[in-house]
């Protein structure tokens, strides 16, 4: 070991500041509950880095949020299931969470708590209208060939002027072709119609709430959300049960849940100060 005479002053060299994990980092919202005592969901944050999922508060609120880098999330699947399953695992424990947008994002903890301050009352409002409410989706399609030949069965004037079309292919015109196309769309309209109208009010009252969505495609004949009261969900399970059954081999129906109230309350942040991203 080298020795050092006795009054000589050693120096270091300087060194380089540690790094912080969390300087470039924000924080990922996914909804707001109403719970006074801090927990933690898992770590199932957003971004596939297993960050933890934890709360922050205001009074007796809470935003339900992990750690993220700040980058803009595109709405893959990936990042989407992600952030479903936050609000799943949320809903499991007992909650109700009002969702907010995909992708929102706070710079900091701090700013995430001034949001919940600052729109303190309307969340408060929105979580007593949504408190034990749950949301339930139900598409339904059809094959329109298995029910047009049910339409055609029971239209007198659709299945006559079809028959005269095949007896006469060369002499019938033009104008009778379409007029059967218009009368079979018609028919359909109808019988679509009468199929949503039947479903709705079977549904009706074991959901506190419905709001109808544009059908995705040709087959589906309706694209629904629900509002169900949580200690009726069973109910309702068993309603959709007995409408399915009641057309089994005409309709098929895709029924999913629960989730979040997404289609009946969706908080958006505005782009207030520098908190959001």
């Amino acid at each position: 070991m080298e020795s050092v005479a006795p009054g000589t002053q050693i120096t270091t060299a300087p060194q380089s500041p540690t790094p912080d994990p969390q300087a470039d980092s924000g924080i990922y919202v996914y909804s707001i509950i109403e719970c006074a005592e801090p927990r933690t969901f898992g770590k199932i944050g957003i971004g596939g880095r297993g960050d933890d999922v934890y709360t922050l508060h205001y009074k007796d609120l809470a935003a339900v949020v992990s750690r993220t880098p700040l980058v803009v999330y595109d709405p893959t699947r990936e990042n989407a299931l992600a952030h479903e399953h936050v609000n799943e695992v949320t809903i499991e424990e007992g909650f109700t969470p009002v969702p907010m947008s995909f992708g929102t994002l706070c710079r900091t903890q701090k700013d995430t708590v001034e949001f919940l301050e600052d729109t303190y009352d309307a969340l408060r409002d929105v979580l007593v209208k949504m408190k034990d409410k749950l949301e339930f989706g139900l598409k339904v399609n059809w094959t329109r060939e298995e029910v047009m030949a049910d339409v055609e069965r029971d239209n007198e004037d659709i299945r006559r002027l079809k028959e005269e079309i095949a007896k006469n292919q060369q002499s019938s015109t033009y104008f009778a072709r379409m007029q059967l196309g218009r009368m079979q769309e018609q028919a359909l309209a109808d019988k679509s119609d009468a199929f949503v109208r039947d479903i709705y009010e079977h549904l009706r009252e074991a959901a506190v709430a419905s709001r109808s969505n544009k059908p995705i495609g040709d087959k589906m004949i309706m694209n629904a959300a629900f509002l169900v009261e949580r200690d009726k969900a069973s109910i309702f399970d068993q309603k959709v049960q007995e409408i399915a059954l009641r057309y089994e081999g005409k309709l098929s129906f895709r029924y999913t849940g629960p989730w979040p109230p997404y289609n009946f309350v969706t908080i958006r942040l505005q782009l207030e100060r520098s908190a959001v991203v």
